[in-house]
Protein backbone atom coordinates (compact mmCIF):
# COMPACT_ATOMS: atom_id res chain seq x y z
CA UNK A 1 0.00 0.00 0.00
CA UNK A 2 2.86 2.40 0.75
CA UNK A 3 4.26 1.74 -2.73
CA UNK A 4 0.87 2.61 -4.20
CA UNK A 5 0.80 5.91 -2.32
CA UNK A 6 4.37 6.68 -3.37
CA UNK A 7 3.61 6.04 -7.03
CA UNK A 8 0.46 8.09 -6.93
CA UNK A 9 2.17 10.92 -5.08
CA UNK A 10 4.80 10.97 -7.82
CA UNK A 11 2.05 11.15 -10.44
CA UNK A 12 0.00 13.89 -8.82
CA UNK A 13 2.44 15.97 -6.79
CA UNK A 14 5.76 16.11 -8.60
CA UNK A 15 6.45 18.96 -10.96
CA UNK A 16 6.86 17.92 -14.55
CA UNK A 17 7.63 19.68 -17.79
CA UNK A 18 4.78 20.40 -20.16
CA UNK A 19 3.45 17.28 -21.79
CA UNK A 20 5.26 16.49 -25.00
CA UNK A 21 2.20 14.54 -25.99
CA UNK A 22 -1.35 15.73 -26.51
CA UNK A 23 -4.13 13.42 -25.42
CA UNK A 24 -7.53 13.56 -27.07
CA UNK A 25 -10.89 11.85 -26.91
CA UNK A 26 -11.26 8.91 -24.54
CA UNK A 27 -7.70 9.19 -23.24
CA UNK A 28 -8.16 12.87 -22.40
CA UNK A 29 -11.40 11.99 -20.61
CA UNK A 30 -9.61 9.25 -18.67
CA UNK A 31 -6.90 11.72 -17.66
CA UNK A 32 -9.52 14.18 -16.46
CA UNK A 33 -11.24 11.45 -14.43
CA UNK A 34 -7.93 10.33 -12.93
CA UNK A 35 -7.00 13.90 -12.06
CA UNK A 36 -10.39 14.56 -10.50
CA UNK A 37 -10.21 11.45 -8.32
CA UNK A 38 -6.61 12.02 -7.26
CA UNK A 39 -6.93 15.74 -6.54
CA UNK A 40 -10.16 15.17 -4.59
CA UNK A 41 -8.64 12.30 -2.59
CA UNK A 42 -5.62 14.34 -1.57
CA UNK A 43 -7.70 17.42 -0.76
CA UNK A 44 -10.26 15.54 1.34
CA UNK A 45 -7.49 13.61 3.07
CA UNK A 46 -5.64 16.79 4.01
CA UNK A 47 -8.88 18.24 5.39
CA UNK A 48 -9.45 15.07 7.46
CA UNK A 49 -12.75 14.55 5.64
CA UNK A 50 -11.79 11.02 4.62
CA UNK A 51 -9.47 8.53 6.25
CA UNK A 52 -6.17 7.26 4.96
CA UNK A 53 -7.74 4.02 3.69
CA UNK A 54 -10.39 5.85 1.65
CA UNK A 55 -7.76 8.18 0.22
CA UNK A 56 -5.57 5.23 -0.76
CA UNK A 57 -8.48 3.49 -2.48
CA UNK A 58 -9.18 6.61 -4.55
CA UNK A 59 -5.50 6.98 -5.43
CA UNK A 60 -5.37 3.31 -6.39
CA UNK A 61 -8.34 3.80 -8.72
CA UNK A 62 -6.51 6.74 -10.26
CA UNK A 63 -3.49 4.58 -11.04
CA UNK A 64 -5.64 1.82 -12.53
CA UNK A 65 -7.46 4.29 -14.79
CA UNK A 66 -4.13 5.64 -16.01
CA UNK A 67 -2.65 2.17 -16.54
CA UNK A 68 -5.66 0.71 -18.34
CA UNK A 69 -7.11 3.62 -20.28
CA UNK A 70 -4.26 6.01 -21.13
CA UNK A 71 -1.42 5.11 -23.48
CA UNK A 72 2.11 6.39 -23.19
CA UNK A 73 4.94 6.19 -20.77
CA UNK A 74 4.69 6.92 -17.08
CA UNK A 75 6.53 10.21 -17.70
CA UNK A 76 4.04 11.23 -20.42
CA UNK A 77 1.08 10.47 -18.18
CA UNK A 78 2.70 12.31 -15.29
CA UNK A 79 3.29 15.37 -17.46
CA UNK A 80 -0.28 15.26 -18.76
CA UNK A 81 -1.62 15.09 -15.21
CA UNK A 82 0.47 18.14 -14.31
CA UNK A 83 -0.98 20.08 -17.25
CA UNK A 84 -4.48 19.04 -16.20
CA UNK A 85 -3.91 20.20 -12.61
CA UNK A 86 -2.50 23.51 -13.79
CA UNK A 87 -5.66 24.19 -15.80
CA UNK A 88 -8.17 23.54 -13.04
CA UNK A 89 -8.54 24.90 -9.53
CA UNK A 90 -9.80 22.89 -6.58
CA UNK A 91 -13.36 24.26 -6.84
CA UNK A 92 -13.67 23.17 -10.48
CA UNK A 93 -12.17 19.80 -9.62
CA UNK A 94 -14.61 19.24 -6.75
CA UNK A 95 -17.53 20.19 -9.02
CA UNK A 96 -16.24 17.63 -11.53
CA UNK A 97 -16.02 15.03 -8.78
CA UNK A 98 -19.60 15.60 -7.63
CA UNK A 99 -20.90 15.58 -11.20
CA UNK A 100 -18.75 12.87 -12.81
CA UNK A 101 -17.07 10.49 -10.36
CA UNK A 102 -19.65 7.72 -10.73
CA UNK A 103 -19.70 8.18 -14.52
CA UNK A 104 -15.91 7.93 -14.60
CA UNK A 105 -15.98 4.52 -12.96
CA UNK A 106 -18.52 3.29 -15.50
CA UNK A 107 -16.73 4.83 -18.49
CA UNK A 108 -13.28 3.66 -17.34
CA UNK A 109 -13.72 0.33 -15.52
CA UNK A 110 -10.84 -0.87 -13.40
CA UNK A 111 -11.74 -4.53 -12.97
Amino acid sequence: MKRLVTICAALICAAAPLAARTYEGEEAAALRCANTLAYTAVTLGRADMIGEDEKNVMLGITILILERHVSGTRAEKKAAMQVMRDRRDIDATLRDYRRNAAKCLVQFPIN
